[in-house]
């Protein structure tokens, strides 16, 4: 659909929230990990404490007013993003956490924009303009910069967090792509509220295999900090980013995404002690440039409602 300038920057502004929000979970599951607690359990708490949160917004929203039903086939694609985009990726994610820092694990999710323009290039033959390149080269040598002191002081075991967090990436793009493709039929609230209803499952699942009594042993801070993450990191930004994808696509959501890894430098020193570097700051000039570009490549597609 045509958007107005307005419409356009504040779902980049939404996507880019969402980003932002998005990383807050590196930051709280690297607190959690000095607790004690596990991969499985935090993202179990995660899900569980969300799932309400989530069908009430979906309760309150107009978009389920007149809705028709889904399709057993719907179905099956709603639970399959929820696996593949909410489930799966956040797990392998966590993984990798115990072995990168949260700064290292951003670069590597930076990849996405990238994946979902080359997947929606080969997927659904959607033309990669020369503003998205330069805003991807810019912004992939912003973030470079700002990591290289942090990727290059880690050791071997670094190369394992940096698999399982590219896995990560990658299906979290997967996500990205088909949920831009079914979101206008389905509708983003309820596609994130259904999508992130089966990850709850998958995850409840998961502990039954996985010493579920260990989800009633955690100390208060580990349950405060899943509330926070479930809430802030995890519902807010979900609705923020599908929301956008409805807008302004999938490929462009993602890109927006450029300021999650620049903001995970400041709440990584702010909240883990973690050293800002000259290359950092070097780093987010060059972000900023990026995201001039980005806002820029669709100006001559909108027009002004002002």
């Amino acid at each position: 659909m045509q958007l107005s300038k307005k419409q356009y920057y504040i779902s980049i502004a939404m996507a880019s929230l969402g980003a932002v929000l998005f990383s807050g979970k590196a930051i709280l599951i690297k607190l959690a990990y000095r607790y004690g607690t596990t991969s499985e359990v935090f993202l179990a708490l995660r899900m569980a404490m969300a799932f309400p949160i989530f069908w009430l917004v979906y309760f309150f929203s107009k978009e389920r007013i007149g809705q028709s039903k889904l399709s057993i086939k719907e179905i099956f694609q709603v639970a399959g993003l929820g696996f593949c985009g909410y489930f799966f990726s956040s797990y392998v994610d966590f993984l990798g956490l115990h072995y990168i820092s949260v700064g290292l694990e951003r670069i590597i999710l930076y990849l996405t924009p990238a994946i979902v323009v080359i997947f929606s290039y080969f997927i659904l033959k959607k033309k990669i303009t020369k503003f998205q390149w330069i805003s991807m080269i810019v912004g992939y040598l912003g973030v470079t910069m700002a990591f290289f002191h942090d990727a290059m002081t880690n050791g071997q075991a670094a190369w394992i967090g940096m698999g399982l967090v590219f896995l990560s990436a990658c299906l979290y793009s997967g996500y990205l792509i088909f949920a831009g493709e079914i979101v206008k039929k389905v509708g983003s609230i309820r596609l994130v509220t259904f999508a992130s209803s089966f990850s709850a499952l998958f995850s409840v699942i998961q502990m039954i295999f996985h010493q579920p009594q260990t989800m009633l042993e955690q100390v208060p801070n580990v349950y405060w900090l899943s509330l926070i993450n479930a809430a802030v990191c995890t519902v807010i930004p979900m609705m923020f980013i599908m929301l956008s994808v409805r807008r302004i696509g999938s490929a462009l959501t993602s890109q927006a995404g450029i300021l999650g890894p620049l903001s995970t430098i400041f709440m990584g020193w702010y909240f883990l002690g973690e050293e800002i570097t000259f290359f950092q700051i070097c780093g987010l000039f060059l972000v900023v440039i990026a995201m001039w570009l980005l806002m820029s490549s669709q100006n001559q597609k909108l027009t002004d409602s002002d």
